[in-house]
């Protein structure tokens, strides 16, 4: 029996690292073409370009992993099932919950790759990427306003025109304001740069606003202390969907002691948590795929079942990421409600296959 099971384990290993590799060229592909637009400009050039596609390859593998496996067991088993194989399996001796074990044991190999690797290697490669991208392209981290970045620093705000690759900053408008809300300092920095847990602006203009009178103060350089950190930073070089745990915890925290809107991170957070399970329930989906009309149905009409599926869960994923977003859905509900509908309908699908 242990033989049967490392048989039907090596199998669906080799289909799903068949697939994703298949997969992965695909995506890359597609990177490729969208970058060969902004080739030239800078220093862009096609060595950077290759570059920009290996880096971005980890965060497809994460992506990709559960429709992978979906597609490499489903294609696995009807090929076993084409060859009468399952049969002679199933009149062997082991039973279909066996299978499903010897399944679940490769499914499980399959979370623990797409955890590590959306945790540990993603979000580093993301955001070598983007800076390195951002640096040969001579651009600025993206900004979520016209005006620049916003932050909000206790009780003081503060605009940030932009922010460099390296997180250096340009054009730096502090705002504070005393206890009534009322204006009492604005500070004007041409740059700044972060040494020893400060930053170090330079070329600043200070204007304090008094009862009676206005006073200007002009510095060559200053320390600063906020809770801005380049690691606060870093997360406009990454997409919350592509960020780590950690860093969305963290960036979390900072929204919500600012009295800022956290849903979008929250449901990044507890995707990120729970996304890597897909591959357990996209392997509950293939088993009576793969045992479906066993003599009638081929393999290529097996396949483009699991096909539709996999589309589908990525469809439904996203559509409950946005809709959750817009209507304020519960982040935990809209970041797993994909997961457990399909978990669902595969346990239905077992149910069904047992009755026949």
């Amino acid at each position: 029996m242990n033989l049967l099971k490392s048989y039907l384990s090596r199998e669906i290993l080799y289909s799903t690292l068949l697939v994703a590799l298949g997969l992965l060229a695909m995506f890359s592909f597609f990177d490729l073409i969208q970058e060969l637009d902004d080739m030239g400009k800078g220093n862009y050039n096609l060595g950077a370009v290759l570059f920009y596609v290996l880096l971005s390859a980890p965060g497809h593998i994460y992506e990709v992993t559960p429709v992978a496996v979906l597609l490499g067991t489903t294609y696995a088993l009807a090929q076993l099932s084409h060859h009468s194989e399952l049969v002679v399996m199933r009149t062997s001796g082991l039973s279909v919950f066996s299978i499903g074990m010897a399944l679940a044991r490769v499914g499980l190999a399959f979370v623990l790759i797409t955890f590590i690797v959306g945790e540990l290697i993603a979000p580093v490669s993301e955001k070598t990427a983007q800076k390195m991208r951002l640096q040969a392209t001579e651009k600025v981290v993206a900004q979520e306003f016209r005006s620049g970045l916003w932050v909000k620093d206790g009780s003081s705000f503060v605009n940030i025109e932009e922010v460099l690759p390296d997180t250096s900053l340009k054009n730096i408008h502090i705002y504070e304001f005393d206890s009534d809300f009322k204006l009492r300092t604005v500070s004007n920095a041409s740059g700044g740069i972060f040494e020893d847990n400060l930053w170090k602006l330079r070329g600043i203009t200070q204007t304090q606003f008094f009862d009676n009178k206005i006073q200007t103060t002009r510095f060559e350089q200053a320390r600063w202390k906020s809770v801005i950190q380049p690691e606060l930073l870093n997360v406009l070089l990454v997409v919350p969907e592509k960020m780590a745990a950690w860093n969305l915890y963290s960036y979390i925290n900072h929204l919500s002691e600012n009295r800022q809107k956290t849903t979008r991170h929250e449901i990044a957070l507890w995707s990120k948590l729970f996304y890597p399970m897909a591959c357990l329930v996209m392997i509950i989906i293939a088993l009576p795929i793969g045992f479906l009309h066993q003599r009638s149905s081929g393999i290529g009409k097996k396949v483009l079942t699991g096909i539709m599926i996999g589309l589908g869960y990525q469809v439904v994923n996203r559509v409950f990421m946005h809709m959750g977003l817009l209507n304020d859905w519960p982040p935990i509900a809209s970041a797993t409600g994909p997961t457990l509908l399909f978990l669902a309908g595969g346990i239905w699908m077992l149910s069904q296959m047992e009755k026949r």
